[in-house]
């Protein structure tokens, strides 16, 4: 089967035949209908020899959706056909947060040389995966492939990331979210699905504030020198109750606590190389909470799905054959994909 392999660190990932796996014991294979790609696999693949502990070569490929193909003979929990999103963050599988279903925070993470599919493990940038357990699968109903791989990490990381902000806004709080790219619009729309809070969108790109607005945000601007004024004003003066900073630059951490009320909460998702200063006194608002989100626990994975079964939320996806794959990833390093870039299998 061809699969899209990275063989050596700090080099493009190679398209590559190999054998198709069979699965043993309780795993499955799941036949691959489509792929997200996100700003995590350019991490990997960008990342210098020993910056992680993955072994080479790898098949790339965390966000999956496809049809459970074959069972191990102790697999269970899933039909042969069944359409299924994969649940990628892969812990230990012993400590108490993988027993509960948030391997996400697996007590053991810091041991393992993996930290999920296409993350030290083959993934899904592929025709076929083999996943571990029937565990990491969730049933993906009635929606295309295209639609429910995204929400398997795009999805999921921004309903987690929202999840923990929910007890703040309420009816009449703000909520900020920067980075309208492949997380951010899904986070404006759950914000929209599950909170009563006024929802504002900083970009750059003016397609991606245009993207915020099909998406349910109340205002959207460009970032410029005046956008904190900007979304002060727009929120009322006092400034935002939450901040979801999708990019995670030193440029965005400034703005996200530039605009933060007193007692509001950031959360930092994205991975651009930003960093804080927290000292008391200090230039931070007073009560101010930091969250570093980092995917999210197999149960939410569930209530995404559900919320994007009702029709609550949609992702806005480009489509690519995975012969193009070095065509989506170029265009996603320039920032110039719309949405989520989906790879299919040719």
């Amino acid at each position: 089967m061809r699969a899209l392999r990275l063989t050596a660190w700090g080099e493009p990932p190679e398209q590559a035949d190999v054998e198709r796996p069979v699965p043993r014991g309780a795993q499955v294979l799941v036949r691959v209908e489509a792929t997200g790609l996100c700003h995590s696999d350019l991490h990997v693949i960008d990342a210098a020899p020993g910056a992680l502990p993955y072994r080479l070569p790898f098949t790339l490929g965390h966000e999956v959706a496809g049809r459970a193909a074959a069972l191990g003979p102790d697999a269970d929990g899933v039909a042969v056909g069944e359409p299924v999103v994969l649940y990628g963050p892969w812990g230990c599988g012993a400590c108490g947060r993988c027993a509960v279903g948030w391997d996400n925070y697996c007590d053991r993470r810091d041991t393992l040389r993996w930290h999920g599919a296409g993350l030290g493990r083959d993934g899904g940038m592929a025709e076929y995966v083999l996943v571990p357990s029937a565990r990491h699968l969730a049933p993906a109903g009635d929606l295309t492939a295209e639609q429910t791989a995204p929400l398997s990490d795009a999805g999921l990381t921004s309903y987690h990331a929202v999840a923990g902000l929910r007890p703040a806004l309420g009816e009449g709080a703000t909520a900020v979210v920067i980075g309208i790219g492949g997380l951010g619009h899904l986070a404006v729309q759950i914000l929209r699905a599950t909170t009563a809070c006024r929802v504002l969108a900083v970009d750059v790109r003016e397609d991606a504030l245009a993207l915020a607005d099909r998406s349910g945000a109340d205002f959207g601007t460009l970032m410029r020198a005046d956008t904190a004024g900007v979304l002060r004003t727009r929120g009322g003066g006092a400034g935002a109750d939450a901040v979801l900073d999708f990019v995670g630059t030193p440029e965005t951490l400034e703005l996200a606590t530039g605009i933060l009320r007193p007692g509001g909460e950031v959360a930092v998702v994205g991975s651009g190389g930003g960093r804080l200063t927290v000292s008391k006194p200090g230039v931070l608002p007073p009560g101010f909470r930091l969250s570093l989100p980092f995917w999210g626990p197999r149960p939410q994975l569930a209530e995404v799905v559900a919320l994007a079964r009702s029709g609550a939320l949609r992702v806005e996806t480009e489509r690519f054959p995975l012969s193009a794959a070095p065509e989506a990833i170029e265009r996603l390093r320039r920032g110039r994909v719309r949405g989520r870039a989906v790879l299919v299998p040719d």
